[in-house]
């Protein structure tokens, strides 16, 4: 029955790949602007609501002395002292989940700050690592705000280097409230020195929008109850890639285009692997990057404004020594205020708590990087010009902004030790294949009515080099492929927009010691509509349908989430060889003003199915149709939304129906 429910949910996406392990259908501040996309118009008309006497009948009014509502990311657990718990953090252990012992670890604070009028005044604070032998950090992040509030950008860095990126939900009159777990294990080469927290929250407040972020950091270390994800420590080294303002107290992130992203640095010449980061998002005019026009295309509806262009494509790259390293076709993360806010609540938008990063191997550069030389790395995003008809090209930027941060994890050979070998040419694939066509249609009064465009583009990445280190010597490699697809419109003079976009792609990394490949794949569909009433009344209505498939297997930066449910004595984490998580989420919403702004209403419903397994076998071993081959499903869930009220909510671990917890 589930996998019935899951691929009805994912029924309408599709995106062919050759490489990817299974197929996808299985699954700077906002103002008035131009140009805009149809979704940041969106933003503007809800906006021009909030006078300060305008009243919301989104929901009924709760009473006054209503808690704060509870929202939340559907997740699968994370790993505590406690056992498995949910990344609410509610219920830790989550039911029988507790790996036994008293050593619940230590808990530091690091801050309690609220965050008001915060542009350029980030949370500046000290930390001292515990005196406490651990190998295992969790972060919980407390979140309470009321009033009226944008959606906004939080980064946490320790120093220079970015260790976190999230997103806040937007509040009610009366108030939300939530929690974020995250496992930053990964970064214990820097928990374990002294270090400088930026906590970077920009917001406004006025007598317009009311709400202040009241939040608390903390971070809990302890010593994991289970071995350690393939034997593989966490990395020796972490290099940031950012502007390098931490001692002044200020963020690290460049903005793009404004600000080239590139560090030139020393690096070490005993690496034995080196695995690059990268953190993006995008802001203003590419907030709502995949649904931009075509370049050729900003200026086709006069009456509406110039449209945000590039394409609705954008390729994140990384360049070392001004050669490509590898690329990241970005998530099309929506925020809780993205198209519809009554999408939003109390389900938010898939990452939009925990925005991922995207791991690019470079390996294959060792020979290079350990000359002893300084060398230039640099973090690039490019969309595609185009002629109107029927070709299009990279080109060199976007609009603004970009959100931009990178890192490199360094696993080091005993000091002395210097990495040697040969990298081979060409470095890289050439230009990616591109597929472009467009078609403008009038009405009758000779005026532009419509615009309609398809895109398709593929592209392939291979790096190989010889590398010798003090682990030994072999072929290491690093390959991509990658394929996008967007059928894209705009109709009504501007005004309505549609857009059924999909990516997959499939990442390989091989070494003499290690291996590492994930394959991916996000298709989404949004259609959007602004309608006036002849008595000037306002109605938007929106349909949102997005999926993610994310398959990962072998020695990942980051770990694969099967720890939870190793704790809990129900798995052999060695089983697997690998992580398969696989979710699919769907709303419906609709916002009404009247034409003097004297209320507003919304309704907005959502479903979001959720499923987190462990691979257990090849692909080529085979599985059942549409499922993908020898998986065990460790995590499910299965939940629906109408308003601010969870109307369904399905949950089970490890085969268990732990719905009531």
């Amino acid at each position: 029955m589930k996998c019935v429910l899951f691929v009805a949910l994912l029924a309408g996406f599709s995106l062919a790949h050759p490489d990817a392990r299974f197929p996808p259908q299985k699954v700077v501040e906002r103002n008035t602007r131009i140009p805009r996309a149809p979704l940041a118009r969106f933003r503007e008309l809800i906006a021009a609501r909030e006078g300060p006497n305008a009243t919301s009948t989104s929901t009924a009014p709760p009473a006054a002395t209503s808690p704060p509502l509870d929202v939340f990311q559907v997740a699968e657990p994370v790993l505590t002292p406690q056992g498995a718990a949910f990344r609410d953090g509610d219920h830790a252990p989550i039911g029988d989940s507790s790996p036994g012992g008293d050593d619940a670890g230590v808990t530091v604070v690091l801050f309690e700050h609220s965050f008001a009028n915060s542009y350029g005044a980030p949370y500046v604070g000290n930390y001292t690592p515990p005196d406490y032998d651990f190998d295992h950090v969790v972060i919980n992040f407390t979140v309470e705000v009321k009033g009226r509030q944008y959606d906004r950008t939080g980064i946490f860095y320790l120093g220079d280097t970015e260790v976190w990126r999230t997103s806040t939900a937007e509040p009610t009159s009366y108030g939300i409230r939530w929690v974020w777990l995250k496992d930053l294990t990964t970064f214990t080469a820097l928990w374990k020195q002294s270090q400088t927290v930026i906590f970077d929250l920009e917001s406004i407040v006025d007598d317009t929008y009311t709400g202040i972020l009241n939040t608390t950091l903390t971070a809990t270390f302890f010593k994991s109850p289970v071995a350690a994800e393939n034997g593989r420590a966490p990395a020796d080294l972490i290099i940031p890639i950012s502007k390098r303002t931490g001692a002044a107290g200020q963020p690290s992130q460049f903005t793009y285009p404004e600000q080239a992203a590139t560090n030139t640095i020393s690096f070490p010449q005993n690496a034995n692997r080196a695995v690059f980061t990268v953190d993006v998002k995008g802001q203003g005019n590419e907030e709502f990057w995949w649904s931009n026009v075509p370049q050729s295309a900003v200026n086709t509806f006069p009456d509406y404004g110039e449209y945000p262009g590039y394409s609705p494509f954008r390729e994140v790259q990384v360049l070392i020594d001004d050669q490509l390293a590898g690329v990241d076709w970005p998530f099309p993360v929506i925020y809780t205020g993205g198209v519809v806010p009554q999408l939003h609540r109390p389900i938010v938008g898939i990452q939009a708590f925990d925005i991922k990063e995207h791991e690019i191997d470079i390996t294959p550069w060792l020979p290079l990087l350990s000359d002893g030389e300084d060398h230039t790395f640099e973090i690039k995003v490019v969309g595609l010009d185009d002629d109107g008809v029927s070709s299009a090209t990279l080109f060199n930027t976007t609009d603004s902004s970009w959100y931009i941060t990178g890192k490199i994890f360094v696993w080091l050979d005993d000091e002395g030790s210097i990495t040697t070998g040969t990298l081979s040419a060409p470095y890289a694939s050439s230009e990616p294949s591109i597929s472009f066509s467009q078609r403008i249609t009038q009405n009758s009064t000779g005026g532009n009515d419509t615009l309609e465009y398809t895109l398709a583009i593929t592209r392939t990445v291979s790096i190989s080099s010889y590398v010798k280190t003090q682990k030994g010597e072999g072929t290491v490699t690093w390959s991509q492929s990658l394929s996008y697809s967007n059928n894209g419109g705009v109709y009504s003079q501007g005004f309505d927009n549609v857009n059924t976009f999909g990516i997959a792609g499939a990442d390989t990394a091989t070494g003499a010691d290690f291996s590492y490949s994930a394959s991916y794949s996000y298709p989404l569909y949004c259609l959007q509509s602004v309608a006036y009433s002849p008595e000037g009344n306002l109605t938007l209505r929106a349909d949102l349908n997005q999926s993610l498939v994310h398959e990962v297997r072998g020695d990942s930066v980051f770990p694969s989430g099967l720890d939870a449910f190793a704790a809990a004595g129900g798995i052999d984490a060695a089983q697997f060889l690998g992580s398969l998580l696989s979710t699919s989420r769907n709303g419906t919403a609709t916002y009404e003003r009247p034409a003097d702004n004297s209320y507003s209403t919304g309704v907005g419903s959502s479903h979001q199915i959720f499923s987190f397994a462990g691979i257990t076998a090849d692909d080529d071993e085979g599985g059942e149709e549409g499922e993908p081959p020898h998986s065990t499903e460790l995590y499910y869930r299965d939940v629906s939304a109408y308003n601010d009220t969870v109307t369904g909510n399905l949950v089970e671990f490890l085969g268990q129906d732990i719905s009531a917890i």
